[in-house]
């Protein structure tokens, strides 16, 4: 028999990508995000989510895709990945979240090596859905260390909309962040 796994789906362009729900925290609305200077092109800001400053990525331009216009269906998921054996909650921005859908193991296959905007390493496989596929990405895999350090790094005491001006904290509740 095989397992089934859980997967919240989401859009960029025409493209459906899914995210194991394991990894999820929770999926927001568009909010202020505060634009931090001297980050990677595809680093959006952060956001203060309950006193907490969390880096938002923007999937499409880590993907090489093209930027897009903001909308009513723009989301940012929050995601905990797994750095260097360290926790680390990121938000990613997202042109809009599907569902949460169940695909056994034995309807995923390994990722191509062409034919996807995104690089190979980042999808941990492709999932068969009634007629088409769905790219799984690995959420361990698409945020480096280096580019979080970075962030971090710049985030450094910037205030944060929607705090009232209080320094934004470390990435990973270090140093900081409130208790």
């Amino acid at each position: 028999m095989y397992e089934t796994s859980q997967y919240l789906t989401f859009t960029l362009g025409e493209e459906v990508f899914a995210l194991d729900i394991g990894t999820v925290r929770e999926v927001l609305e568009l909010t202020a995000i505060t634009r931090i200077p001297r980050t990677p092109e595809f680093m959006r800001g952060v956001i203060n989510l309950r006193g907490r400053a969390v880096p938002v990525l923007e999937l499409r331009r880590k993907f090489g895709m093209e930027p897009t216009t903001d909308t009513v269906n723009t989301c940012i998921i929050i995601v905990e990945a797994e750095l260097e054996g360290e926790a680390a909650v990121i938000g990613t921005l997202v042109d809009s979240v599907r569902e949460v859908i169940e695909i056994p193991s034995d309807a995923i296959e390994p990722a191509p090596r062409m034919g996807t905007a995104v690089r190979q390493d980042f999808i941990k496989g492709m999932g068969h859905r009634n007629d088409g596929f769905v790219i799984i990405l690995d959420g361990n895999r698409i945020f480096s260390v280096e580019e979080l350090a970075a962030t971090g790094a710049a985030i450094g005491n910037v205030p944060l909309a929607g705090d009232g001006g209080m320094p934004a904290a470390a990435l990973a509740g270090g140093e900081g962040a409130p208790a």
